[in-house]
């Protein structure tokens, strides 16, 4: 990451957006997404689709500029923070995986799905909570910190455009597959929530 104090901030904003855009992996999260608007309308879905891509944004920018001071203040440091996150996922998961539906899941929770679990822990997770971290850190002059501000918008319009676009596969595919794609959602749900919980033992533990 030192080599990003000698770059351009041209070259640093496109460094941090391919970064941010791999971290992020919205390509992963479209079968969870799908899986948790399935009785939605079209217009809806492309409502939640943004309301994702939006509240990862604002999750990204709020730890950007205040990420150290927030955890430094609740003595809360990044590997208990994914364990938390692989937690809530898990549930989640579990939901998906017992069939329950989405508005089973909303009736009781009272939690848009597309802050919990899309916008946080799924796209803006602890992965791309330290990243943008670490490229704030990096941010060496004022045209480095324009070009990470555009590159962080620019890959949240381009989450909010894949999710919106996925959402089509829904009126191609019959109610056998929507229930297929929620059973590989909660999937892969429970395999990345195993893999954050472990990753957090490891790290809080210096395994």
């Amino acid at each position: 990451m030192n080599a990003l104090l000698t770059v351009s901030a041209l070259t640093f904003g496109i460094q941090a957006f391919v970064t941010l855009f791999v971290v992020l992996d919205p390509i992963a999260a479209i079968p969870i997404f799908l899986s948790l608007v399935t009785q939605q309308n079209r217009r809806e879905r492309i409502k939640l689709a943004w309301q994702g891509a939006t509240s990862s944004l604002l999750i990204i920018v709020t730890f950007a500029f205040f990420g150290q001071a927030i955890l430094g203040y609740l003595h809360i440091n990044l590997f208990a923070l994914q364990g938390a996150g692989g937690f809530l996922l898990l549930l989640m998961a579990m939901a998906l995986l017992t069939g329950k539906s989405t508005d089973e899941v909303d009736s009781k929770s009272k939690v848009n799905i597309a802050m919990v679990p899309i916008g946080t822990p799924i796209l803006a997770g602890p992965g791309g909570i330290v990243t943008t971290m670490l490229y704030v850190h990096y941010t060496h002059s004022t045209s480095t910190k324009v070009a990470l501000a555009l590159a962080i918008v620019a890959v949240h319009i381009v989450v909010g455009l894949i999710l919106m676009f996925s959402t089509s596969i829904i009126d191609l595919i019959k109610e056998s597959g929507i229930t297929l794609i929620t059973r590989v959602a909660g999937l892969l749900l429970a395999a990345i929530a195993v893999n954050m919980i472990v990753q957090s033992i490891k790290g809080f533990f210096g395994l």
